[in-house]
């Protein structure tokens, strides 16, 4: 039996002998017969040595972290429906709303106001279920907003903020789908004073609820717009390609109580690089369809 074995470096692997009772008995755990020693080379030393690197690190700080927002209601993320729950996970959310300057939870739009959230169904340090209080906004379109979590982790510690790294957007509404001539509706925008896209009619059979999405198209240079159902992986209407403003419609998916829909793009760049810079490339809008 080998008692040593070395290696580069002065590495010696040291084994235990001691006979077994029987030849066919299995062989002891490896803690038991296996040692390790280690003896570093004076030339591996200072090779270490010449090749570490010295770094000063900013002092880390314990933040709340959100890593996911859902509507509850609607099974999707990143979506703020005033008539659902939204559920935030993450790690370090809790605070004690009940002890004043503890803590609070935010939601904030992008095209101004701001509102301490109130209703609560669970405030955990992984999980937070709340309904949404959504700050008021002078244009309907302007649907985007943030979300983030402060805490203060000891009586007199610093109150510290996590802000969610995706903007949440709220369900937008298209009223009279069932006219000749329905009112014009804002979709796919951020704080803007005017819409980048703006849904002008379409071919619906009864009220419903669906989604847009506009995908950010790097090798054509272009913007795909589509329809979507309420599922993440589910139905969707054909793509449709975009590289400048104009009008366009998009056809319906399967099942789906809107056959088409008509919509312009009223500010192409704008909204490309809205896409690109703030939603990694996909911009989605849940849209609930009206025929009165």
């Amino acid at each position: 039996m080998i008692n040593s074995i070395y290696f580069s470096g002065a590495t010696r692997l040291v084994t235990h002998k001691s006979p077994l009772p029987s030849p066919d008995d299995p062989l002891p755990p490896l803690e038991e017969c296996l040692h390790v020693r280690v003896h570093a080379s004076q030339s591996l030393v200072e090779n270490v040595r010449r090749d570490a690197r010295t770094e000063r690190l900013p002092l880390a700080q314990k933040l709340p972290l959100i890593s996911s927002a859902q509507d509850t209601v609607l099974g999707l993320k990143d979506v703020l429906n005033p008539a659902g729950l939204l559920q935030l996970t993450g790690n370090d959310l809790f605070f004690d709303r009940s002890q004043p300057g503890a803590g609070e939870c935010v939601i904030e739009s992008t095209a101004g106001g701001r509102t301490v959230q109130t209703r609560f169904g669970k405030i955990e340090d992984s999980e937070i279920i709340l309904m949404p209080d959504i700050p008021a906004q002078a244009h309907p379109w302007n649907n985007e907003c943030s979300i983030s979590v402060t805490t203060r982790y000891s009586e007199h510690g610093t109150l510290r903020t996590g802000t969610y790294a995706r903007m949440l957007r709220t369900p937008l509404t298209l009223t009279k789908m069932g006219h000749p001539n329905p009112p014009e509706a804002g979709i796919l925008t951020g704080k803007e004073s005017s819409p980048h896209v703006s849904v002008t009619g379409g071919s619906v059979a009864a009220d419903t609820i669906l989604r847009i999405q506009a995908v950010l198209d790097m090798r054509q240079d272009a913007l795909l717009f589509s329809l979507l159902d309420m599922t993440e992986g589910g139905k969707t209407g054909a793509a449709v390609s975009v590289t400048a403003n104009g009008a366009v419609t998009l056809q319906g998916f399967a099942d789906s109580a809107v056959s088409s829909l008509s919509i312009r793009v009223n500010a192409y760049a704008e909204l490309k690089e809205m896409i690109r810079s703030k939603y990694g490339g996909r911009l989605v809008d849940v849209l609930k369809v009206e025929t009165a």
